[in-house]
């Protein structure tokens, strides 16, 4: 079995680093300072085609799989950008996966390109106050009127909806039932129109330059042209696009816990302490052998994942495994970033405060740690539901 990353997964991660060679840590820094979302990167990126990395050819996209994906995600989280970088084109990467699959060919044609091309961003509009991970109770509502929808309701943590001109919707379409609680939803890529939706910034501890945002809809029209699939079957169409988000979030994790761990490690060799340097030291040396090796394992788990979902086999187990073991190998590698160099780990100029507040991201988000151990235990050990 070959462990290496293929020619074409190679020359992915070359190209993309080339990309972020030209945002070094100081843009970060200053993308964390005042909160600006990275334009640049997201143009560069769009210039060169990577926006529809995982989008069909006929539609401008590259055609790759997201074992490539995952590949690139890892290289712009990695280079230095962290979250900042990697979730300013996240969406862009996974989001119109339902539009793929389950959209007309009318459609794919004038929703697809302009993503890819990067004339447009789009932000992913499901989880809702008080409902949480439970999206089968969302109660954002589309009432058909005519040729359009008539949409009322509130979104809550949307990424991007600042900047984006897009948004990916779930709404309630009917009463919901008990007895087919996945049934009543419907999936919308329309227009964020402005005049009928209130995008409220949420100010966070992290990914300044990457808004996260509450939406409260007030009777928003949305074209009947732009439901994907047929009505009701939402919650079905963006539950294919769980599993390559999950995957790449894992990969975007271990991108940020690799570079921590080597802005530690080329630290502890340069600080001197008691005229030797600190990596001397095996209490120094240990911590960041361990997440070398909590990294590389994760790694191998996200690329089985991404592996087995390209070639269409069942990756549920593995895609939220992938995302919770890179998230945890990320946090704990920009943690002992921190500590490895001491006071200097809390100051902004030595990047990794940063980062380390950034890794919270992929341990809560898009679904919780406690949540995917429920799934494993009841979806792999046979174990009974427990919520």
């Amino acid at each position: 079995m070959n462990f290496d990353l293929s020619d074409t997964q190679q020359s992915v991660r070359r190209a993309i680093e080339s990309i972020c060679k030209q945002f070094d840590a100081s843009f970060w820094l200053e993308r964390d300072r005042d909160g600006r979302f990275p334009l640049e990167l997201h143009k560069a990126l769009a210039a060169d085609g990577w926006l529809g990395i995982c989008m069909p050819e006929t539609y401008g996209g590259a055609g790759l799989g997201v074992a490539e994906a995952a590949v690139m995600m890892q290289a712009i989280a990695e280079s230095g950008a962290g979250m900042s970088g990697a979730s300013a084109v996240h969406m862009n990467i996974f989001g119109l996966h339902p539009v793929v699959l389950f959209g007309t060919d009318e459609q794919k044609r004038r929703m697809l390109p302009p993503l890819i091309r990067g004339e447009e961003k789009a932000c992913f509009g499901v989880t809702e106050p008080g409902v949480g991970l439970n999206t089968a109770r969302i109660k954002t509502r589309a009432v058909r009127d005519g040729n359009c929808y008539r949409v009322s309701g509130a979104k809550v943590w949307i990424s991007t909806a600042q900047v984006a001109e897009k948004i990916l919707l779930l709404a309630r379409t009917a009463e919901y039932d008990p007895a087919k609680p996945g049934a009543g939803l419907s999936l919308f890529y329309t227009t964020l129109d402005r005049r009928t939706a209130d995008v409220r910034a949420i100010d966070k501890m992290a990914r300044a330059a990457v808004d996260s945002n509450e939406i409260f809809f007030d009777d928003m029209r949305v074209p009947a042209e732009d439901l994907i699939g047929e009505e009701g079957t939402g919650l079905k169409a963006i539950f294919h696009g769980f599993n390559p988000e999950r995957i790449l979030i894992a990969a975007e994790a271990i991108g940020i816990g690799k570079c921590a761990l080597q802005r530690a490690s080329d630290y502890a060799r340069e600080r001197i302490v008691f005229d030797r340097p600190i990596g001397r030291n095996q209490g120094i040396q240990h911590p960041l052998a361990q997440c070398w090796m909590d990294l590389e394992a994760a790694e191998l788990m996200v690329r089985r994942a991404a592996w087995r979902y390209d070639r269409g086999d069942a990756a549920g187990a593995d895609a939220n495994a992938a995302k919770y073991l890179a998230g945890e190998a990320g946090f704990r590698a920009c943690e002992t970033a921190v500590l490895t160099h001491g006071g200097f780990g809390y100051a902004k100029a030595y990047h990794v405060e940063r980062l380390f507040r950034e890794s919270m991201l992929p341990r809560i988000a898009p679904v919780s740690r406690e949540m995917i151990l429920s799934y494993i235990a009841e979806q792999v050990l046979g174990q009974s539901k427990s919520y």
